[in-house]
C-alpha cells in the first residue's frame, strides 16, 4: 500500500459532546484476529511505524480469535502462517507459508502471504487500509471495520468498508453465504464478485507460480504447464515478482513510479479473483480504503462465500481530506 505521510498532530482521545469518541494519537486501538479456517493458523504482525502490539505472533486454533492492542499511530501489516511447527516460542520454526522466524515474529512474513495493511493515523486524521496480494496469496481474508463509537464512522454504510478476498475453492460458495454476510455486516448482495465459479477459482493461480505445483502424470510427458493436472484444493500462489525478481514485475528500477509499471499476468489473475485487493505495487487507486480515524478492525481468515467487489460496484469507501463522506454517500 502506497501510503500518505503519517499525520503529525498529537491529540488525545476525548469524548465529544455527543458522547462519541474522537480519534487520536495517544489512544489505544484494538485489532481482533479471527480464525474461521478448518485448521490452526499462526498469525503474524509487523510494525512499520508507530507503537505496535506486545504480541506480534501467536497460535490461533480453528474458531478462535485474539485481540491485540496498538497505538492509534500504528502502521503495519497482518498475515497468517500455515502448517507450522515450533520447538518453543523463541526458536525459529518451520512454516509452509508466511514464515517469520520464531512464533513471536522477528521479521515480516516470507511470501507468499495474503496481507492486511493498516496506517491508523494518516494525513488528515484518516485511516488507510487494504487487503494485498502483492506478496502472493496463501489464505482467504476479510477486513471488518468496528466503528468504535466514532460518529463519522457510524455514518458510513458497511457495504463500503469491509473488503473480502476468497481465493480458495475450498471456502468458495456460488453465492455469498449468510454466514459471510453476517461476518462482513453486508446485506447487499450486489457488492460481491459474481463471475468466479468453483472450477475457475481452483485454477486462478498461473501454474508456474504455484507454491507447491502438483506432479504431472505420466512422468511429465504432458506439455508444461499442463492445465489438466489435478491441483490440490488448497494452493498458495507466488507473485511474479517473488518468483522471477524482474523489475517489470516488481515495479523497481526503470519501472518504479506511477505510470511506469503495468499490471502483469499474476496481478491480473489476482485482481480477477479478489477485485478489492492490491494486485501489484502500483494498484493504489483501486485498492486503498480511506476512512476517518478512530475505528478498530477485525481481520478474519477464511470468511467463506465470495470476494467483495466494492470498487467495481462503486461502493468502496474513500474519504479525502476535504470531504469526509464515502463515495457512495456523496452520490445520494
Amino acid at each position: 500500500m502506497r501510503r500518505r505521510a503519517l499525520g503529525l498532530s498529537h491529540i488525545a482521545l476525548v469524548l465529544a459532546g455527543s458522547g462519541h469518541a474522537v480519534a487520536t494519537h495517544d489512544s489505544q486501538l484494538t485489532l481482533t484476529i479471527s480464525n474461521l479456517c478448518s485448521e490452526t493458523i499462526w498469525p503474524g504482525m509487523v510494525t512499520q511505524a508507530g507503537d505496535g502490539p506486545s504480541a506480534n505472533g501467536f497460535e490461533l486454533a480453528t474458531g478462535a480469535n485474539q485481540t491485540v492492542t496498538v497505538a492509534s499511530n500504528w502502521q503495519g501489516r497482518i498475515w497468517a502462517r500455515t502448517n507450522c511447527s515450533f520447538h518453543d516460542d523463541n526458536s525459529s520454526g518451520n512454516c509452509m507459508t508466511g514464515e517469520c522466524g520464531p512464533k513471536k515474529c522477528a521479521q515480516a512474513g516470507n511470501p507468499p502471504a495474503t496481507l492486511a495493511e493498516f496506517t491508523m493515523q494518516g494525513d488528515g486524521d484518516q485511516t488507510f487500509y487494504d487487503l494485498s496480494l502483492v506478496d502472493g496469496y496463501n489464505l482467504d481474508m476479510a477486513i471488518v471495520l468496528d466503528t468504535n463509537g466514532v460518529s463519522k464512522l457510524e455514518a458510513l454504510d458497511t457495504s463500503t468498508t469491509n473488503p473480502s478476498c476468497i481465493g480458495s475453492a475450498n471456502d468458495f460458495t456460488a453465492t455469498e453465504s449468510s454466514s459471510q454476510q453476517q461476518v462482513l455486516g453486508i446485506s447487499n448482495s450486489s457488492v460481491f464478485e459474481n463471475k468466479m465459479t468453483a472450477q475457475t477459482l481452483s485454477k486462478w493461480c498461473p501454474f508456474d507460480l504455484l507454491k507447491n505445483p502438483p506432479t504431472a502424470p505420466g512422468g511429465g510427458v504432458y506439455p508444461y504447464p499442463d492445465g489438466n493436472v489435478q491441483r490440490p484444493i488448497y494452493q498458495a500462489c507466488n507473485s511474479a515478482c517473488e518468483m522471477y525478481k524482474k523489475p517489470k514485475y516488481c515495479c523497481t528500477g526503470s519501472y518504479a513510479g506511477a505510470g511506469n509499471c503495468a499490471n502483469n499476468y499474476y496481478g491480473k489473475a489476482a485482481k480477477a479473483v479478489c477485485p478489492d485487493a492490491y494486485s501489484f505495487p502500483n494498484d493504489d487507486q483501486q485498492s486503498t480504503f480511506i476512512i476517518p480515524m478512530g475505528g478498530t478492525f477485525n481481520v478474519v481468515f477464511c470468511p467463506g462465500g465470495r470476494s467483495t467487489n466494492l470498487i467495481g460496484t462503486g461502493k468502496k469507501c474513500y474519504i479525502d481530506e476535504t470531504q469526509l463522506l464515502s463515495s457512495e454517500m456523496s452520490e445520494r
